[in-house]
This record gives C-alpha cells, sequence and structure tokens, in this order.
C-alpha cells in the first residue's frame, strides 16, 4: 500500500511508476496481490490507475491505520522527494516492511536491521516485492525492529525530553 495526498505532484508520480514499472511483475507471481493506494483528492491520473488489475484507489479515508495493519509491506516509491517522509514512518511504527527508492528514505537516520528495502531499479523493486510476499511468515518479526527504530529517534516522547533539557537549562 502507499499513503499520501494524492493531489500531490510527487505522490502521483510515485504511485504511476510503481503501478506501471513493478506492480505488474509482482502481480506475475502473486495474482493476490493488491494495490491500494490510500489517499485524499486523488488526481485523475490515479484515479485511473484503478482500472489496472490489482490496483485499489481509495480516496480519503478517516484513518489510515487500519488500511497498515491489514497490509504487508507498504511501499515509499518516491522518485521526487525531500526530508523525512512520514508516510515511511507511519509504516515503520506499525512494524511494516518497507519498499523504498532512496530518494523517499533521504531525510531518515540509518538504522541497523530495519525492514526496509531499498532499491530504484523497477526490475529490483518488483523482484524484492516478490520475495517479501514470498515470506509471509516471516513478516511478524519485522514488526518490533522497525517498531523500535522510530520510537528511539522519532518519538514525540523521545523528542521532548530534549525540548525539556534545553528548557530547564534556561
Amino acid at each position: 500500500m502507499f499513503t499520501g495526498a494524492m493531489d500531490y505532484w510527487a505522490n502521483i508520480d510515485a504511485v504511476r511508476w510503481f503501478a506501471k514499472e513493478v506492480f505488474p511483475e509482482i502481480l506475475k507471481h502473486h495474482v493476490e496481490a493488491r494495490f491500494y493506494i490510500v489517499g485524499a483528492r486523488p488526481a485523475e491520473a490515479v484515479k485511473s490507475l484503478a482500472r489496472q488489475e490489482g490496483i485499489v484507489v481509495t480516496g480519503g479515508v478517516p484513518d489510515i491505520r487500519p488500511y497498515l495493519a491489514h497490509a504487508r509491506v507498504s511501499v515509499a516509491p518516491l522518485r521526487i522527494a525531500r526530508g523525512i517522509q512520514n508516510k515511511v514512518l507511519e509504516a515503520m511504527a506499525m512494524g511494516k516492511p518497507v519498499l523504498a527508492t532512496s530518494m523517499a528514505m533521504d531525510g531518515l537516520e540509518e538504522g541497523r536491521n530495519l525492514a526496509v528495502h531499498l532499491s530504484d531499479d523497477p526490475a529490483q523493486q518488483a523482484e524484492c516485492g516478490r520475495r517479501l510476499l514470498r515470506q509471509r511468515a516471516f513478516l511478524p518479526r519485522y514488526s518490533p525492529i522497525n517498531r523500535r527504530y522510530i520510537e528511539m529517534r522519532y518519538s514525540w516522547d523521545r523528542h521532548l525530553e530534549k525540548l525539556d533539557a534545553l528548557l530547564e537549562q534556561c
């Protein structure tokens, strides 16, 4: 699944690229696979992807967490990005493996043994996606690794501790 504002040009580019270049190769080997595009205000270019086999465009939803909870893999195939991508943080916080491009991961601190699979090549992304779907039984092991990483580096509590310490010095 992919989450984001679906009228934002970088997200539109990302899902169109994934839908055209990566997902068909995954679908050849995993006919049950579905690519959910979850986000408000989908542009026509995004809505039209729903005509492609296995692709679901939800439009806006009240809460993305149920979609993330049921997803086996979160994708962040951004080819144009700057800074930390909340879509990646949200997926990792829910313990999901992430299939991403290097641009999508550019703003995050490096971490060891994370369930993040990087590739800018469509064939490599497709192979990684197929491998993740084949490893269904092993996906729960990612949950504590990715979640712990987010808690240690990106939680509000962690950052507010630093702010509290600075304020106490004043």
